[in-house]
């Protein structure tokens, strides 16, 4: 395992979120600010009460002057976090070691892009030297390989697994219905998900996430202090990243039906938190559904279902809002979007929203403890992040 953990040593005590989608008429500045003040009111502070900053972002800006600008910070630490579209949910993984360490009382993590004024849709990455022999897939191409090889594997055939991964869409927009800051905020028919133009197939436009703009920030302190700001703290129970050495494209044994950063970093986190049935102990969840075949492998992953057995708990609604174990209740990717620095510290706010009882019409019945998941790269070499929270100390 990677770690021993800081598990019930810190809280969160205020969160602010945008809405997320396309903001023509905001910049950047104007989505880190309202993200920002709006995690300080939460928490009850000034902006002078904040010691330090952990600033998450892939793309929209290269170092912590982007932040200081913006949020006028008076020569303050900003670190700068980029880790794939895990970049969020590390950012407030240094943070949290930050103030668990005893450096800081007092901190903030924040994570924002801007993707829809650069006119491209997905993940910009410079181009990584190799030895010019790696194919060059589009991300859309990649995760789709995930559908064929899970459908042979366990027996479905193609329109029962379109079916499949089309009620996971349905589910997301469902959610993301009851959410006034998703991007999109409609339900979506089983017919027209199905029906939907392939981009990589089996994959239609409807089975892959929103790209957006948008930011969401978190202030973080010792678990001690924390009724001094709330008295619904959050605290967190385990923070994993895992970063794969890419197993999956140099071994043959590699079958597309699991994402071996996500075991790994489930793993650790489940150590750290002391979860030994996450099916039952995990209240709800927000994963990282870039595309609907892969919230189907992360369920399984995860340890939410039996290897081969996550397609008939989708089917059976296990993952609704009113299922079991509900997955994405804000809506995800598919329906919240989908700013890569921000995502991880959006799952955070749902989870924050949902352990204080706050999120309206989508509010599920008594949670005790939530889970955030993101995946950057690719199916077989990627990173991977697992956060668990809770309501309680204990």
């Amino acid at each position: 395992m990677a770690g021993r953990g800081i598990k019930d040593r810190v809280a969160i005590v205020g969160m602010g979120c945008t809405r997320f989608g396309e903001h023509w008429d905001k910049s950047l500045e104007d989505l880190m600010v309202e993200a920002a003040y709006e995690a300080y009111a939460s928490a009850g502070v000034e902006p002078g009460d904040i010691e330090a900053y952990w600033f998450g972002t892939c793309n929209s800006g290269f170092c912590g002057i982007t932040l200081s600008g913006p949020l006028k910070i008076q020569y303050k630490p900003v670190t700068r976090v980029e880790n794939f579209c895990a970049t969020g949910t590390d950012a407030f993984r240094n943070a949290c070691y930050a103030v668990a360490s005893g450096a800081y009382d007092i901190v903030l993590a924040i994570g924002a892009e801007k993707l829809k004024d650069s006119g491209y849709s997905g993940l910009v990455i410079p181009h990584l030297l190799d030895d010019g022999m790696k194919p060059n897939y589009s991300a859309p191409a990649a995760f789709s390989l995930l559908a064929p090889a899970y459908f042979k594997k366990y027996g479905l055939d193609e329109k029962q697994g379109k079916e499949v991964l089309a009620r996971i869409a349905w589910k997301n927009h469902k959610n993301g219905a009851l959410n006034p800051r998703a991007q999109f905020r409609q339900e979506v028919s089983m017919e027209q998900i199905l029906k939907s133009p392939i981009v990589a197939a089996p994959l239609g436009i409807m089975d892959c996430s929103g790209v957006a703009d948008g930011a969401a920030a978190a202030v973080i302190v010792r678990a001690e202090d924390a009724h001094k700001y709330t008295d619904k703290p959050i605290y967190v129970k385990a923070l994993s990243i895992a970063c794969g050495p890419g197993h999956g494209s140099m071994h043959q044994d590699y079958d597309f039906t699991t994402i071996r950063e996500t075991v790994q970093a489930a793993r650790d986190a489940y150590q750290q938190a002391g979860v030994t049935d996450p099916r039952r102990q995990i209240s709800m969840a927000e994963v990282h559904d870039c595309f609907t075949p892969t919230e189907l492998v992360i369920y399984e992953d995860l340890g939410f279902s039996e290897r081969g057995q996550a397609w008939r708990d989708v089917l059976e609604g296990v993952f609704d809002l009113g299922g079991a174990l509900p997955v994405n209740p804000d809506g995800g990717l598919k329906s919240f979007g989908h700013p890569i620095g921000a995502s991880g510290l959006r799952m955070l706010f749902e989870m924050f929203l949902q352990l204080r009882g706050e999120a309206g019409p989508r509010q599920i019945k008594d949670p005790v403890l939530g889970l955030t998941h993101n995946l950057g790269g690719f199916p077989w070499q990627s990173v991977a992040s697992v956060c668990i929270v809770g309501r309680e100390l204990g």
